[in-house]
């Protein structure tokens, strides 16, 4: 038991600091970006990763006192804020958004580190001993998927805001 709670403590250790990695990224690509959806798409991303990362550290806690896995809800963050803000952002830019190459690197890189994370967590479920981390593993890797596609959302909006429109509003090409 002792070498399996070893080993959870280091996979906690590392997604702590993944997520802490996270954060200061999105704080500083908010920071940087020139237009207001991103400033609120990263803000709400720093504060995603503050979340998972203060879940992690309970659950570290919890192992660590010899307390084992906490007994927790672990249904996925069902925040629709996001939507709502990007929503808002989107509207007051329309079609006119400027964004640079380091905008869309930034994004960019930012997908990257979603997947990382998603794959990590998801990796850590199908390896779980118990039920209780399984799920729990399994629901963070299914909000780092829902992070993953805001970005590709935002991405695809800072590339190509007429496209983007086209695709998102479904408009009619043909004229009629």
């Amino acid at each position: 038991m002792k070498e399996n709670q070893t080993g959870i403590s280091e996979a906690l250790k590392f997604a702590i600091q993944m997520e802490l990695d996270g954060k200061k990224y999105y704080v500083l690509a908010g920071k940087e970006s020139a237009n207001k959806a991103g400033k609120e798409l990263y803000s709400w991303l720093a504060e995603q990763e503050d979340q998972h990362r203060q879940r992690f550290e309970d659950i570290y806690k919890s192992i660590a006192a010899d307390k084992g896995w906490p007994v927790t809800g672990v249904k996925p963050d069902r925040d629709m804020r996001y939507g709502t803000l990007f929503g808002k952002a989107i509207k007051s830019a329309g079609k006119s958004i400027q964004a640079n190459q380091g905008e869309i690197e930034a994004a960019g890189k930012a997908i990257e580190m979603e997947i990382k994370s998603r794959d990590y967590y998801k990796n850590q479920a199908e390896k779980s001993p118990s039920d209780i981390e399984r799920k729990f593993f399994t629901s963070i890797s299914a909000e780092e998927q829902g992070h993953y596609l805001a970005l590709i959302d935002y991405k695809e909006y800072i590339s190509d805001p007429d496209g983007w429109f086209t695709r998102t509003e479904h408009h009619l090409l043909d004229g009629a």
